[in-house]
């Protein structure tokens, strides 16, 4: 199994949408976690209703720090994959074992202000765009790649897939 860790700033909503999908596209092979700088303390609503409708566990899903992954009894992480440019420019924690890192920016969901539809369609948007990347992401032959390999793989995804407006 290869362990990601999806990171975000409040760990509420991108990095949610990711390491649910991740779970579901690369389901024995990956094993995705998430968590953010500044957690909110919990999914945002719209993000658990958008998984819930699309057929995606939820329960096990929770906002959590990212020192959490940086403590010698967590998960030893081989990827580490921040969501949105506030975490991208903030100093992470050491992570243990040094694992691939990339950035794959995609604008706050959460951040919308408008109607309900308007939420709910901000976050389909940023459910399309993660969908789009991990699959690429899990069609890649990571186990094979070396860790440089690895984080050009997801710089390409990242540029590759990046949406105009979007972070």
């Amino acid at each position: 199994m290869i362990n990601v860790l999806f990171l975000c700033t409040g760990n509420s909503a991108r990095s949610i949408l990711a390491e649910s999908l991740l779970n579901e596209m690369g389901r024995g092979r990956f094993t995705a976690f998430s968590a953010g700088s500044q957690p909110k303390g919990e999914p945002h609503p719209h993000a658990l209703r958008l998984l819930e409708r699309l057929g995606h566990p939820v329960t096990d899903l929770h906002s959590k720090n990212w020192e959490s992954f940086a403590r010698p009894e967590a998960p030893v992480l081989d990827i580490v994959i921040t969501v949105c440019d506030n975490a991208a420019g903030e100093a992470c924690p050491v992570w243990p074992g040094n694992p691939a890192s990339g950035h794959w920016g995609i604008a706050d969901p959460a951040a919308v202000r408008g109607s309900d539809q308007d939420m709910r369609l901000a976050f389909l948007e940023a459910y399309a765009q993660l969908a789009d990347r991990i699959g690429s992401f899990v069609a890649a032959p990571i186990e094979t790649m070396t860790a440089d390999d690895v984080k050009r793989r997801l710089a390409e995804i990242g540029d590759r897939c990046r949406i105009p407006g979007a972070a």
